[in-house]
């Protein structure tokens, strides 16, 4: 991936954050070039209103990419965060399959395939091309409980997800 000019040193982000009416200091700007330069994700803390949504929605501005919200709640668990099966698309498939001489086996592999996969915020990340290149927002983690933070954890530090019906997907970006 070649360098855009708006990344190429810690002044150019901060002129780039300016020009898209977020005011930046020296040290947001450095975690900015540094995440970016060493393809890592930022983490962000702070009270509510300061502007942490508000860096990601403008990261994905200045980088003409599409922005993927996960929105944290308490109860939030990896099948609502990564995917889930299209059921009713499912089964019109294995009602139209009814009378096919198609074995059980035959079906399954069909229905258990990425046409039938609803992909969540997590699995649509992971699965973007490097050309799309978006921005991950995983916005109010405070809220949700650890067993959920354990998972994003391990998400984020091996960048792929094991979908049992499908197999391991890895992220290419």
């Amino acid at each position: 991936m070649s360098e855009p000019e708006n990344f190429s040193s810690i002044e150019a982000i901060r002129e780039q954050l300016e020009s898209n009416r977020y005011i930046s200091d020296q040290s947001l700007a450095t975690v900015i070039y540094l995440s970016y330069h060493l393809h890592k994700p930022i983490f962000l803390e702070g009270e509510p209103g300061v502007g942490k949504t508000e860096v990601a929605i403008v990261l994905s501005e200045i980088l003409d990419s599409r922005l993927i919200r996960l929105q944290c709640y308490e109860g939030l668990d990896a099948n609502s965060a990564l995917y889930e099966w299209n059921y009713p698309k499912q089964l019109l498939r294995i009602k139209m399959d009814e009378h096919s001489e198609k074995t059980p086996e035959q079906i399954g592999h069909v229905i258990y395939s990425e046409p039938y996969l609803i992909k969540r915020p997590l699995l649509e990340a992971i699965v973007s091309s490097q050309k799309d290149n978006p921005v991950l927002l995983i916005d109010e983690l405070d809220r949700a409980d650890e067993e959920f933070e354990a998972f994003l954890l391990e998400i984020l530090s091996d960048f792929q997800v094991s979908i049992p019906e499908i197999g391991t997907i890895k992220a290419t970006h």
